[in-house]
């Protein structure tokens, strides 16, 4: 081994530290007798006599204030140099972190996973990411190789500089950086093309400044973020998605290799152009990995023979609809975090897949998944492939407006059940019934005869459901289910809403029908519906009817018939299918969630045996299965009445006979609106009355009473006269619409002048 500076030092000038080890002599003749004597025998006589040690201070070598002067030149140079390198600091700009802030916009679920990411502005993909979100293993690795006194030095690693120099000055060219981690991450803040002195020295400075700024995990996330990694991947959790299609907490000893030597040339490495490359690169980190002790001989072997990933992989995407539609809201929020779990998402994301091959290649299927409690969305499948064109995937089909078939039929019987007028043991008529005009059928064409209200609803019968809409009235309830929030969409023509609407004669969205049924399963109480943590102000949940009619339709459909090989009794659920079979409807709910089901085409055509109760209601108990059931009974509230149709109170053992049905409804006349007529322009000043303006309505035939309506709204008690007043609040277009006890409607547009 080659000695060291201060060894060399005192071999070179040990022979005057010998001489003045033996003694100076007090005379010039002892002095050249001591001289002889070294120069004869390189030391003293034994019998030569002793002579006393000079005086303190006097006869000192000069060579350690030679060595004095050279440290003072030393710390000297090492001054001016620092002054320099200040100087030159000074005459740089502040550091540019725009490379840093622009990252890639981030959704996720409601534990942080990635539900899916967006390129940035320039079409790159930068996850954020930090230290703590990568494997520890590959951190060690990181540093091992690029910069091993890492954590010790001040943004320079001195020895690694001399290295860099010599190599220099050897090879007549820079063979090698010397640059550290930090370094690195200077460049890539303010990327430079040329390997000159000069860019050193900047990056060198700007090291400095970071170390000062920053602390070593900082400029640890600045590089994991940073570090390009072949194309357009950028951070070290982007090219993990992209070559291995997972986060890099957990990676696996060669996948960590190989993300550590991508770095250093990510487009002559890239694993899915040059994959011999990558693998040599690969080999290097491991070896020197081996050398450091960071894994076994054993792992390394077995890192070796792991294959190298040949092509990328797609980044996650899931609830994609979602994801769009809460990054459109907020486009400067990087990163967006969600109500929905990605294990739930995925998972009903596979089902609607699977259930859709043998549905045709045009058919969709929507599912939503809401928490009772809180009215978290905790999945949204908004179709079945986002990117099939064919099946129109890139359309969120649980905000599309769809004819609801029978699905609506719950919220009449509990509106019933609410005011008064049934119980689920009242006796219904299921025999063929006309009102007015309408003339409605079962589905399956047959008829039951006298049913109760339970089996009625369990067996969705038609006419029943008509026959307490009619009795509830249906401009009653469709505006109690506006009150809740349910954006309910009414045919084109304008007409006032016939008991047409109770059959599906509507549109309605999956996700307001969902929270509908939300509200049946918090006891009649309606809450919205959120992606996001609710913030700021909490809407107060809307009453919809009372909770105990809601635990009697709970109740009731509890006991619907399940689909086949589906267990009884566990998911309170209704089906529906649309005229035409265009729309297959399935919603449940338990104690702790709720599930909306539709299934059809998205351009609205027709699919032959396209029915809920066969396609739709399998899907939603294999939701159920997925994602686990809620065993627990519904609480039963106080004020119940448990009771067979025999030992109802009187009033609800039938269903009240004052309104007109059958033979009565057959002779009467149809409902015209007799006055005012269709398009007609009225002079309010001539039929004034005390100065206040005046409109006379007028009806022929029809059932009395009769309901007025102005724009959908009520405007006066129902009346039996043919003949009513009304005041309007002043001028313009109207729409005038009057409804008979029967059901029929009639309506006109007007101009008030």
């Amino acid at each position: 081994m080659k000695p060291g500076p201060d060894e060399r030092n005192a071999s070179s000038f040990s022979p005057r530290g010998r001489r003045w080890q033996r003694g100076a002599l007090t005379d010039e003749g002892s002095q050249a007798q001591a001289d002889n004597c070294l120069t004869q025998s390189r030391g003293p006589h034994p019998s030569a006599p002793q002579t006393p040690s000079p005086p303190r201070g006097e006869g000192k070598s000069v060579w350690p204030r030679r060595l004095a002067y050279a440290g003072l030149g030393v710390g000297a140079l090492a001054a001016a140099t620092a002054a320099s390198l200040f100087w030159y600091a000074s005459t740089l700009p502040p550091i540019d972190f725009t490379a840093a802030r622009d990252r890639s916009t981030v959704v996720l679920d409601r534990e942080g996973k990635l539900l899916r990411p967006f390129v940035t502005a320039d079409g790159r993909w930068k996850l954020p990411v930090g230290a703590d979100d990568v494997d520890p293993r590959y951190l060690s690795m990181l540093k091992a190789f690029e910069d091993k006194r890492f954590d010790q030095h001040a943004g320079i690693d001195p020895l690694g500089a001399l290295r860099a120099a010599g190599q220099m000055l050897a090879n007549g060219r820079i063979v090698s950086g010397g640059s550290t981690l930090t370094m690195q991450v200077a460049r890539l803040l303010e990327p430079r093309q040329e390997r000159s002195l000069a860019a050193k020295l900047r990056q060198a400075v700007r090291a400095i400044e970071l170390e000062q700024r920053f602390s070593k995990t900082q400029i640890l996330d600045l590089y994991l973020t940073l570090a390009p990694f072949g194309g357009n991947l950028e951070g070290v959790r982007a090219a993990s998605f992209a070559y291995f299609g997972k986060e890099p907490k957990r990676l696996s000893t060669a996948e960590a290799a190989l993300l550590v030597a991508l770095p250093q040339s990510p487009e002559t490495r890239r694993p899915d152009r040059f994959p011999e490359a990558a693998r040599k690169a690969r080999e290097r980190v491991l070896a020197r990995v081996e050398a450091a002790g960071l894994a076994t001989s054993d792992e390394v072997a077995a890192a070796r023979e792991e294959p190298v990933p040949t092509a990328r992989k797609p980044f996650p995407n899931l609830a994609p609809h979602t994801a769009e539609q809460v990054v459109a809201e907020a486009p400067e929020q990087r990163s967006q975090r969600l109500t929905i779990d990605a294990r739930w998402q995925a998972s009903l994301e596979q089902l609607a897949r699977e259930r859709a091959i043998g549905q045709g290649p045009q058919l969709s299927i929507a599912i939503l998944v809401a928490d009772n409690e809180t009215g978290d969305i905790r999945a949204s499948v908004g179709g079945v492939d986002y990117f099939d064109a064919g099946r129109a995937g890139s359309l969120d089909l649980t905000q599309a407006l769809r004819s609801p078939g029978s699905a609506l039929k719950p919220f009449i019987y509990a509106l019933a059940f609410d005011n008064g007028l049934a119980h689920p043991e009242t006796m219904l008529e299921d025999r063929p019934t006309r009102y007015g005009l309408y003339v409605p059928e079962n589905f399956d064409l047959g008829f039951q005869g006298m049913v109760s209200a339970r089996k009625a609803l369990q067996l969705s019968l038609n006419l029943p459901a008509v026959e307490l809409l009619s009795a509830v009235g249906p401009q009653r309830f469709l505006s109690r289910l506006k009150d809740t929030g349910a954006a309910i969409a009414m045919p084109r023509d304008g007409g006032a809403p016939g008991l047409a609407i109770g059959l599906g004669g509507l549109g309605i969205t999956l996700s307001d029908l969902t929270r509908l049924y939300v509200g049946l399963a918090r006891g009649g109480e309606v809450v919205p519906l959120h992606v996001k943590s609710a913030s700021g102000v909490i809407e107060p949940p809307l009453r919809l009817v009372e909770p105990v009619a809601a635990w009697y339709v709970a109740d009731t459909l509890l006991g619907a018939p399940p689909p086949l090989n589906a267990p009884p009794g566990r998911i309170a659920y209704k089906t529906g299918t649309s005229y035409g079979y265009r729309d297959a409807w399935a919603v449940g709910f338990d104690r702790k969630h709720t599930i909306g089901v539709w299934v059809g085409r998205p351009d609205n055509g027709a699919v032959p045996g396209l029915v809920g109760r066969v396609v739709a209601a399998p899907i939603l108990f294999d939701a159920f299965a997925r994602i686990g059931l809620d065993p627990r009974p519904f609480e039963q509230p106080p004020g119940t009445i448990s009771a067979s149709s025999a030992t109802l109170p009187p009033p609800l053992r039938h269903l009240r006979q004052d309104v007109p049905k059958t033979v009565a409804a057959l002779a009467t006349p149809g409902l015209k609106l007799a006055f005012p007529p269709e398009g007609a322009k009225i002079d309010l000043s001539a039929s004034a009355v005390d100065g206040a303006p005046q409109l006379n309505l007028k009806v022929s035939g029809g059932v009395a009473p009769f309901t007025w309506l102005v724009d959908g709204a009520p405007v006066m008690a129902a009346v039996k006269r043919r003949e009513a007043a009304w005041q309007p609040p002043g001028k313009g277009f109207v729409r005038i619409s009057v409804i008979d006890a029967a059901g029929a409607s009639e309506s006109v547009s007007v101009r008030l002048q």
